[in-house]
């Protein structure tokens, strides 16, 4: 082939590329990354299937990020790391808020937008948090607790009190309960993000002070499974567990009644938005993204995104699994 033909036929792909890249609307350097921790729980690997089918929709790349522990340090070096790569634009859940806060700012001050989810952080420059509203998820459960227990009783509370998210929870349980002053909160435990944690602390309170204690709520998707087999193991009946999401250990749970209820979150709809709106945001360029547009009434970006959560109990336990099943097999 004669040069005069090889460089008509780049000038002519040089054409074409632009023109087929168009056709999706995308670039093809355009990556979001989604920076969690302790990622290989089942409420994380739901949010990567919203997460990767936002990206399949969108066609970009994508790419889920973390340790496979609660490793808040870790989680801040892969944040880290994703920075060093330039991407289109980050998603993170913040296991601990103060830590990632500087970073978050970095990234921002590099003209990276940042989005949080399920886990805020607050204080940091992020552009908006989407997620639960946390407090109100607390508040549903306080409620669901002192009718369970019937206005009276001591509860033990499994969380990890530095994250944001479960801070929430804490609170709208405590304001819920104000109104049952026998319902009485006498121990908050930090399981670590370890669920063995929640085993063995849940086992020491069965064993030294079962008639002490009429009632577990757990502010996280692990304990409640772990609490409700400490008690099954051990033939206990009358005490009264809160849970938190829908694992499928703990909907199990809940069917045969050994948890009274849990909170159903959507961390698939929040990764799946996410990306979605971060995409529409490098597409649509804020003026800045170092603006707290939380104070602005006429912001081109909301605060707060509600993904909503309910509350699932053994009335409604076996039509949420189906409509489970059927969002499983619809999905592309």
């Amino acid at each position: 082939m004669s040069n005069s033909k090889i460089l008509a036929y780049v000038c002519l792909l040089g054409l074409l590329f632009p023109i087929l890249n168009c056709g999706t609307g995308h670039e093809a350097e355009e990556k979001y990354f989604l920076v969690a921790s302790n990622i290989q729980v089942p409420y994380w690997q739901t949010a990567g299937a919203g997460f990767s089918q936002a990206a399949k929709d969108l066609k970009v790349r994508a790419e889920f990020v973390g340790p496979d522990t609660f490793d808040p340090k870790a989680q801040q070096q892969a944040f880290q790391k994703v920075v060093t790569q330039k991407p289109t634009g980050i998603l993170v859940s913040s296991a601990d808020p103060q830590l990632m806060k500087a970073d978050i700012d970095k990234a921002i001050a590099a003209g990276i937008a940042v989005v949080t989810m399920d886990s805020d952080a607050p204080t940091s420059k992020r552009l908006f948090f989407i997620g639960t509203n946390n407090y109100q998820a607390g508040v549903t459960g306080g409620q669901r607790l002192a009718k369970e227990l019937h206005g009276k009783g001591n509860v033990v509370v499994f969380t990890m009190p530095e994250q944001a998210n479960l801070q929430e929870r804490l609170r709208g349980y405590r304001d819920a309960l104000e109104s049952t002053p026998q319902v009485k909160i006498v121990r908050v435990v930090d399981i670590k993000g370890d669920p063995r944690i929640a085993f063995d602390s849940a086992t020491e309170i069965i064993g030294k002070e079962r008639d002490k204690v009429d009632g577990f709520v757990c502010l996280e998707a692990q304990g409640g499974k772990e609490v409700a087999t400490v008690l099954s193991n051990n033939e206990i009946k009358n005490k009264v567990v809160m849970a938190m999401d829908t694992d499928t250990d703990t909907l199990e749970w809940v069917r045969r009644g050994v948890i009274a209820a849990t909170i159903s979150q959507k961390p698939y709809t929040m990764a799946y938005v996410g990306v979605m709106m971060l995409d529409h945001l490098y597409h649509h360029k804020l003026t800045s993204l170092d603006v707290d547009w939380s104070k602005d009434s006429f912001a081109p970006i909301p605060a707060f995104v509600d993904t909503g959560s309910s509350l699932m109990d053994k009335n409604n336990v076996e039509a949420f699994l189906q409509a489970k099943k059927s969002a499983t097999s619809g999905q592309k």
